[in-house]
């Protein structure tokens, strides 16, 4: 049993939403109790006590749409003139890089990128992976870093059709064969999707075959770029006479487990599309403004009653940093002021845990009795009266992924005192300094 205390507790939990000088009490992998320090010190003596010394206590964040190898390719120098447009990045960045990832090359951007989600406060992440020269058992390599690391991890392979046939065929079958794999692990740590990159690079015969492939699998979703920049819509226009949506609707990619990233070029019908479908988008605010594409139409989707979530697509391990940037994202976008605030707490806090759940088990993102011990202590001293009426404003303004402090995963110590105590560190992102050298050569 492991007791984290001495602490302003924020659980995300609407029944009990606050406490000054709380404790959280772990045993197993799971939050057994929760109250006064004294009262759970009292309750549950001789005991591991982790001291908070007056910093937060809050919940283990959930980053809802990653793309774990792109970390290899910081401060990488992109070779020729600087990319115009959304398809000359992804021809001149991801789709070159993408075809360079050797097998070891993905396991090692995962400890990197996992390692700096552990570093930020993240213990869950749903990833979307690409590697189309080593395919075969790439996301079994991400998930064995991740186990390794002790992270909660959702995972998929991009399916495309622009490296031909073949290379799609072993996307569904990683898919798939993944997918099966979690679905037999009984730690509730590791879960597959089936991934499509976008569907201006799959054909009407591939999604069918997609199709065909999911029929046979329950329990999970699409994990699916939409509409992420305007030559989605308009190329889909042109070759089948559909918007995105409509077209992958037709193919049954919509669902309670779908993720349907980005989402920036919808029309209302979509919109009603993705409303009846129960489908969740997922809002990727920093990843967007970078590629220059446009801005989700978040706050419509979320008065339209869609739940949307929160992701970094690969821009930044933090979270923490993304709320802030959907904060302000909306209210230039609408010229209003009024907005931004509540949605991007929403959209970090209330829809990532319901996207969580929708996967896990047990409640993910959240403090009470029963829920998985994810936890996170935050350095931050308030310099205005922090209470349950606050707690947010305090968060959007006043914290940071770097302020973290300690993180805990399913019950496991994986950072302590800003010291990861699970791997070497050091040793792993030296072998990653050097894989990724060498992913530059090539």
């Amino acid at each position: 049993m492991l007791l984290v205390g001495n602490g302003k507790v924020i659980t995300q939990d609407s029944l009990n939403p606050f406490l000054n000088d709380g404790c959280v009490v772990i045993e197993d992998n799971k939050i057994a109790d929760i109250g006064s320090t004294a009262d759970m010190k009292a309750k549950y003596p001789n005991h591991e006590f982790i001291d908070a010394n007056g910093k937060i206590i809050m919940p283990g964040l959930i980053n809802s749409h990653m793309h774990i190898y792109s970390s290899f390719a910081r401060g990488m120098a992109v070779p020729g003139e600087p990319a115009a447009n959304f398809i000359e990045i992804l021809e001149r960045l991801w789709w070159m890089l993408d075809k360079k990832l050797t097998l070891e090359d993905t396991k090692y951007s995962a400890y990197a990128t996992y390692l700096e989600c552990i570093r930020n406060g993240v213990t869950t992440v749903f990833d979307h992976h690409a590697s189309p020269n080593a395919i075969e058992g790439s996301l079994f390599a991400i998930s064995d870093a991740a186990k390794d690391l002790g992270i909660r991890t959702c995972l998929c392979y991009e399916v495309s059709d622009r490296d031909g046939g073949n290379t799609m065929d072993q996307g569904i079958k990683e898919n798939v064969d993944f997918i099966k794999h979690a679905q037999k692990d009984d730690t509730d740590m590791l879960k597959g999707m089936f991934g499509l990159h976008a569907a201006f690079t799959l054909s009407d015969e591939t999604l069918n075959k997609c199709a065909t492939a999911m029929a046979g699998i329950k329990d999970t979703g699409y994990h699916v770029h939409i509409a992420e920049g305007i030559d989605d819509l308009n190329i889909n226009l042109e070759k089948y006479g559909k918007r995105v949506v409509e077209r992958l609707n037709e193919f049954d990619v919509l669902g309670d487990k779908t993720l349907a990233v980005h989402c920036i070029y919808v029309d209302d019908n979509e919109i009603k599309l993705l409303k009846d479908s129960n489908t969740f988008v997922v809002h990727n605010p920093e990843s967007n403004m970078g590629n220059a594409v446009g801005c989700c139409p978040a706050i419509e989707f979320i008065n339209a009653g869609i739940d949307v979530g929160l992701g970094t697509d690969g821009y930044t391990a933090d979270m923490l940093e993304s709320q802030k940037v959907a904060n302000i994202i909306h209210r230039h976008r609408l010229g209003d002021p009024r907005v931004g605030f509540g949605e991007s707490t929403q959209m970090l806090f209330d829809t990532n845990q319901k996207i969580a759940k929708a996967y896990y088990k047990n409640d993910l993102g959240v403090l009470r009795k029963g829920a998985y011990a994810d936890v996170i202590v935050v350095d931050y001293t308030p310099h205005t009266p922090l209470n349950e009426n606050t707690t947010a404003g305090h968060i959007l303004f006043g914290l940071s992924g770097k302020c973290v402090d300690t993180t805990i995963a399913n019950g496991k110590v994986l950072m302590k005192n800003r010291e990861i105590v699970v791997v070497d560190e050091n040793q792993i992102l030296a072998k990653s300094r050097e894989l990724s050298q060498n992913l530059w050569n090539r």
